[in-house]
């Protein structure tokens, strides 16, 4: 049954050479403050090497630390000579590298921040949700393992009935959600409405006889 096996999780080498999620990479925004100094209360911005610049201490290759490590590394650089003992805080305002790709039969496809643990169905629920013509059976998740290039198909309807699990989706990961031309095609019919000359019959289910 397709989604009966779950895509295997991507390594940190897989994300951008980071660990799984709340890593910081290249273009992220990132709030940095030292614990009763107001000076030392900055807004900084990644490079595209994922290098920041901070007061005091210069250029610090921040891409593959978390905020907590991070936070760590700034404390020893400004103990002692700067500050006697500071208590620094790192969050991570907003991210560029951390995203997954929403595309298909979506309401706003686009591209989505990954800050926490996300499942498919939230993923979706970012594009603000299926269209009319979605084909809730027939969503695919596109994610690159080491070398290989992997797809997982999923039925949002079983998913939202609890047949099986909501899959989690990782940083890097595209999800499609198909079409139904039958769907649009039934639209542009009944749209037609008074203006048809005739009668138009469709197959919509064929039986055998065998």
């Amino acid at each position: 049954m397709p989604g009966s096996v779950a895509l295997p999780a991507p390594s940190a080498e897989d994300i951008a050479f980071q660990p799984r999620l709340y890593a910081i990479g290249p273009f992220d925004m990132l709030d940095i403050s030292v614990f009763g100094s107001d000076e030392f209360d900055l807004e900084i911005q990644a490079d595209a090497g994922g290098n920041i610049a901070v007061p005091l201490l210069g250029n610090i290759q921040a891409a593959g630390m978390t905020p907590s490590e991070l936070a760590r590394f700034i404390e020893t650089g400004l103990r002692g000579r700067y500050f006697r003992d500071p208590q620094v805080s790192v969050n991570l305002k907003e991210t560029q590298s951390q995203v997954v790709t929403v595309d298909g039969s979506v309401r706003r496809p686009g591209i989505f921040p990954v800050t926490g643990r996300m499942t498919l169905i939230q993923a979706i629920a970012r594009a603000e949700g299926t269209t009319e013509f979605a084909r809730v059976e027939d969503v695919v998740i596109f994610r690159t393992v080491g070398q290989q290039k992997l797809a997982g198909i999923y039925n949002l309807g079983a998913i939202r009935l609890g047949r099986y699990d909501d899959p989690e989706v990782f940083a890097n990961d595209v999800v499609v959600v198909g079409d139904s031309p039958r769907r649009r095609f039934l639209k542009d019919v009944l749209t037609l409405g008074p203006a048809l000359l005739s009668p138009v019959i469709l197959l919509l289910t064929q039986t055998s006889n065998n």
